[in-house]
Order: C-alpha cells, then structure tokens, then sequence
C-alpha cells in the first residue's frame, strides 16, 4: 500500500501527516476483521466479537487522531482539506484516478459512526449472546461499519459508489439476518430491490458527470468535478426542462440519496428493515446506511448549488427541500399510528431523515449535518432503547401488550426519556432541540416559499406527540404483557447511559451563542456571544417551536398516560376518535399497496406478456427453426445412409467379390493356370474362327 498510494508529487507525501496517508485504515480494518470472521466456525463467538469491537475501537482511535489533526490544522491556519489519489485505472489516454479525503465533513462523520457503531457493537454482544449464528452477525456488522466508512473518506465519487454497494449489500444481509422468517426475508430483498431504483439514477449522474469532467475527483487541487472550474463547465452546459448539466446531474444523485435516506417515494423499504435484530435497526437508522444519503448530498453540495445568488437557489436543491419536507411530514403522521415499538422509530427516522434534507437544502451544509449527528445518537439511544424493552419483554414488540416498565427496567426508562425528548426538540437541554430548531429557523428565511416552514413545524408537533404516545403505553400505567419483565444487562444497558450523556451534551456545540458545529464545517472564526441570540426572528422562532413541543406533550400525556391503565385489546384513543383517518395512517397511506396495484402489477403484467411471447412468438420461431434443422438432419441423414453409405457399401461389395475371384485365379497352382491358358487359346481360336467363317476368309 506504499507507492500506489502516495500523492503525485513526493514533496506532498513527505510533508503530510502520517494520519492523513493512512486514513484509508479507517475503513480497512473493519473490512478486514469481517473477512477474518467469515474464516471462523460459527461457536466462536468470543473471538469474533472481539475482533470485529476491536477493529472499530482501533478505527474510533484512528478516526479521532484525524478529527485532531483537522482541529490542530484549523487553529494553526493550515488548510483544513488534504487529499491522497492514486491511478487507478487507465483506458486509452484516460486515466480514472481515485483517493481520499480529510476534510472538515469527514473528520466529524468518522467520528460518530466510528463511535456509535461500536457501542452498538458491545450492546450487540448481549442482544445476540443466544442467537446459534453470533458469529456470521458481526461478520456482516463489520463488513456494515467498513463499507460505511469508506463512503465517508472518499474523495472519488466512484469509490463512494463502490462502498455506497457494500453498505447496501450487508444491508440485505443484516435486514434478512433471520431468513428463516418469510418477512424478514421479503424485507431484505425490498430493501435491496428498492434502493437499486436509486442507484441506477445516481449510476447514471456520475457517468454523465465523468463524461462532461472527465474526473470523478471531488476535489484535486482545482482540477476536481465539484471544483469551481468543472462547475463552470457544466453550469454552461444545458439539459432538458431548461436545467444545466450540474443541475440535472444534481437531481440524478439525489435520487440515489433518496433511496438509501428514504425518502418519498422510496421510503417503502425502510420501516420493514425492523425484521433484522434490533442492533441492526440501530445501525441502519443512525448512524450508517441512512446516513449515507444525507452525507453524499452534503458532499456535492458545491454541485447542487452551483449557480445559486445571494437570495436564490437552484433547482436541484429546491426539489430535496420539498421532497425532504414532504417526508417529514409523512414519517410523523404515519408514526402516529403505529403500534410496534420499532416501527415507530422508523418511521419517526424517515421523517427526521427529511428535516435533514430540508436543512441541506434551506440553511447548507452545516445545518443539515448538525442534525444528522445529534440524531444519530439520539436515534441509536432509541432504538437499543426499544431493543432492552423488547429483550425484557421476552421478544414482545407490540406497545399494547406493555405497560408499567418504568419501575422494572428504571435504568431503560431514564435513558429513553432522554432520548424521547431530544427527539421531541424540548427545549434548552437536549441536542434535538437545537439542531431541529435550526432546521426550521432554516426553512422560514427560505426564499422559494413558506411551505416547507410549516410542513416542519407540523411534523415537529407529532414528533412530540406520538413520543409520548410511545412512552405512555410502554412505560407508564399498569403491565398488560405476559410473564415478567425485568432490566437489560449491563452489557446493554452501559451503552444506553453514554448514548443518553452525548444526546444532551451535544446541544452545546450548535448553540447560537456558541455555534461550535457551524464555525468548524464552515472554517470561521469562533467566540462565545450572546448576542448571538439577537439574530431578528431567533427567539420568536424558539418559543414557537418550544410551545409547539409543550403543547404535543401536553396532550399526548392527557391522552395516553393519564388513561394509561387499559386493556391490550382497547382501542388506540384515536382510533375512537376517527376510525377511518387512523386505518389510513395506520396503513401508512396505502403505498405499499398503490405499489402492489400499480408498479408491481405492471411489472407482473410485462413479466406474464414477455413469458407468453417467449412461448408463443419466440418459442413458436425456436420451434420452427428446429423442425427445419430437424428435417434437414433426417434428408441428411437419408442421403447419408440410403445413398452415399449403399452406393459405397454396393462398391465395397463388387470389389470383395471382384477380389475373391481374383484370389480365386491367383491360387499358385501351375495345372489351374495351364488350364486356364488352354481354356483361353480355345476360346480364342474359336472367336477367330467364327470371324472367319463370317467374313469368307481364313488365314492360318
């Protein structure tokens, strides 16, 4: 891994810090730690937890040696973004390089996935410790973690693509971890099936980008595609609907992005990703797979808005904001209605996943991914969370038959409540609260329109509501289960209580008086302020948010905790109050069924219109041609046998019996040959003779 990998000029790799040249072990030692899993038998569960832990925590320490290194580079003034590339492949004149990137973006991601992923790694040893193939799970979790952090320190939009690939394949193969159960395998293949749609869009944006750029370098000292001089070039370019190339190019990444983010209308696959054990779930949700697309967004931002004024934008990131508010909104009404535990989260992920696209598109980069880190924890605290209460429950995930947990597994409840409400936005003391709120403060100074704004801010209201929701029928009240439930290990129970430290803690870095996260994406200076809390609109627009979040606890306390002490089979509170609107929500609005009637039907209609021409057209000409070949063969065959085997077996005979008379005369008996000569002299006096006597005249 020496020469391949140092930078073209040697002066470069010489003067280069040693974390930087090797970033690339970051994702390596997972990747190879999954391979050596892979070679275990399946009983060797201790020493493949502790290779695939290990791995992670070394990659964790790699990754906060790089996050320093940024830090030292900022403080210092040196710059902030260093690349290694290397030749890759060469076609004709065309070199395809690839490389790495060490940048503001990628310290701060490696970072939390690193982290987070190995506490769900540790809680993973107790959530799993019964499951007969331990192993082949943190075999695939490795191989999960290695693919996702090579996403993240690409600098060539190919490599991303390749390792965008392997997150998506052991996401098929975590999602359908049991297989032995029909959903859990229909969800992996949906999964798989579903964010393919995506990528064939995304595949096709970094084609068209390669064959306009001639690079797939995001960055390469000025020479990149997301540098300004290729932006130049593609915005000149036109493409249809009066887009620029980097425009529609733009649209087609985002698409990608939109199939492994879930969002409408490729969201189906997400929810039913909760048939994988739970430390999946967590994974997936947090702080990896969905992950992934707000990060690729975030990554070519320069090329989604290339163009964009002071006071404008483009038409690329106008789309991922309605379609980010539009999937907030949605995730929150359907997670309203739902009464698995997981699901809730899920769908409470797909609409957290939309304010993220919403704070890309609004308010930057910064804006966005503030978000996506403090809900990566959050998130992750949630979903191990619902995983203890399932572990408690004896595999129990249906809220109804709940109830009462908050005295048997205190330390879960602590921990999920925290988690709840930094999810919920309540204010001042938890995380959510401040990177939501700079979402929606974001989309109010949009200047396209006010929709997403309120979009927002009515998915912020179900978000507290439905969070309650949750809590009041798991936690709270009298215990409608079956058998006992009791706390988690501490195995699983010691990664709840950190995840829940960094959920509040992690507030105090986006704060406006201190905006910590902000200054450090975007390389400003930083000073604690105050008066940064005098920005116009600012504390409007907090006690707004705030109200809203008071008021949806309020009355989801009113209705689902002061009324805790129901029967597992009464109806949900809603549900009495409109039927009809609850079975749509609960449904999630039919689109798994709009899909089932229109794009699967059509798909069924071509598979059974291309199965009956194969067997009537094709399979009728295929027929045809043989029957012809068919008898060809037998006129061959025929002419083969009947004439040219009988004319040369009739030869054969002739001359045996030819032969035989010929054997017959050449016996070497001198008698037989003088009679045969007396014979012949006779014969041939006697034809003299007889000529003579026909023409009158004989000569002796």
């Amino acid at each position: 891994m020496t020469s391949p990998m140092l930078p073209a000029s040697s002066s470069d790799a010489a003067s280069m810090a040693w974390i930087v040249r090797n970033l690339w072990l970051i994702p390596f030692l997972p990747m190879v730690a999954s391979g050596l899993i892979a070679l275990m038998p399946q009983p060797r569960r201790k020493p493949a937890a502790t290779l695939a832990i290990g791995a992670l925590l070394v990659s964790f320490l790699l990754a906060v040696t790089a996050f320093a290194h940024v830090l030292i580079n900022r403080s210092s003034g040196n710059p902030t973004r260093e690349i290694v590339s290397f030749d890759w492949l060469t076609f004709g004149s065309a070199t395809l390089q690839m490389g790495w990137v060490l940048d503001p973006l990628a310290a701060i991601m490696l970072v939390m996935v690193t982290f987070v992923g190995s506490l769900i790694f540790i809680y993973s040893i107790g959530y799993m410790s019964h499951d007969e193939n331990f192993t082949r799970f943190f075999c695939f979790l490795a191989l999960f973690a290695g693919g996702m952090l090579g996403v993240l320190i690409a600098n060539s939009l190919l490599l991303l693509f390749m390792c965008w690939e392997i997150v998506g394949l052991t996401s098929y193969l975590l999602i359908g971890f049991w297989y032995h159960k029909p959903s859990a395998a229909a969800a992996a293949k949906k999964a798989f099936l579903t964010t393919r749609v995506g990528d064939i869009f995304f595949l096709l944006g970094m084609v068209w980008l390669f064959a306009q750029t001639g690079t797939l370098l995001f960055y390469n000292h000025g020479a990149g595609a997301i540098e300004p001089a290729a932006l130049a070039t593609l915005l000149s370019q036109h493409a249809a609907g009066g887009l620029s190339a980097a425009g529609a190019i733009g649209l087609l990444i985002f698409a990608g992005a939109a199939g492994k983010s879930g969002q409408l209308p490729l969201h189906v696959w997400l929810p039913d990703a909760m048939e994988g054990p739970t430390p999946v779930s967590a994974l997936i949700h947090a702080a990896t797979m969905v992950a992934a697309g707000v990060y690729l967004v975030a990554r070519v931002y320069p090329l989604m808005s290339a163009g964009a004024g002071p006071g404008t934008t483009t038409a690329s990131l106008t789309v991922v904001a309605w379609v980010g508010a539009a999937t907030a909104l949605f995730g929150a009404l359907v997670a309203v209605a739902q009464f698995d535990i997981k699901r809730i989260l899920a769908y409470s992920t797909v609409s957290q996943l939309g304010y993220m696209m919403v704070g890309l598109a609004t308010g930057g980069v910064a804006v966005g991914i503030f978000h996506l880190i403090t809900h990566a924890f959050f998130k992750a605290l949630l979903f191990l969370g619902a995983g203890s209460v399932i572990h408690g429950c004896h595999e129990e995930q249906d809220i109804r038959r709940m109830g009462g947990l908050r005295a048997q597994m205190p330390i879960t409840f602590a921990a999920y409540t925290v988690g709840m409400l930094a999810l919920s936005g309540f204010p001042i003391f938890f995380s959510g609260f401040w990177s939501k709120d700079a979402i929606v403060g974001a989309a109010h100074h949009w200047p396209v329109s006010q929709g997403p704004f309120w979009m927002l801010l009515i998915g912020a209201l179900l978000t507290a509501f439905y969070m309650m929701r949750q809590v009041g029928y798991v936690f709270l009240g009298s215990w409608r289960g079956h058998g006992h439930a009791h706390e988690s290990p501490a195995v699983m129970t010691i990664p709840l209580v950190v995840l829940a430290f960094f959920a509040m803690a992690l507030g105090v870095l986006g704060t406006p008086a201190w905006p910590w996260f902000t200054a450090f994406l975007d390389g400003r200076s930083l000073a604690f302020d105050l008066a940064g809390f005098g920005e116009p609109g600012l504390v409007p627009m907090m006690l707004l948010a705030s109200t809203l979040v008071f008021v949806a606890l309020g009355v989801g306390w009113r209705l689902y905790v002061t009324q805790a002490n129901r029967a597992d089979t009464d109806p949900d509170v809603l549900q009495r109050v409109s039927p009809r609107v609850f079975g749509w929500l609960e449904s999630r609005l039919y689109f798994d069924e709009l899909y089932q009637a229109t794009i699967l039907r059509a798909y069924t209609l071509l598979a059974s219109f291309a199965g009956w021409l194969d067997r009537r057209f094709w399979g009728s000409i295929v027929a045809s041609i043989s029957s012809g070949f068919h008898a060809l063969g037998w006129c061959n065959r025929l002419m083969d046998s009947q004439w040219i085997d009988g004319g040369f077996d009739k030869g054969c005979e002739e001359l045996t019996t030819a032969g035989g008379v010929l054997a017959w005369l050449q016996a070497g008996r001198a008698p037989n040959y003088l009679r045969t000569l007396t014979i012949g002299l006779l014969i041939l006096l006697a034809v003299v003779l007889m000529a003579a006597s026909i023409t009158g005249q004989v000569t002796l």
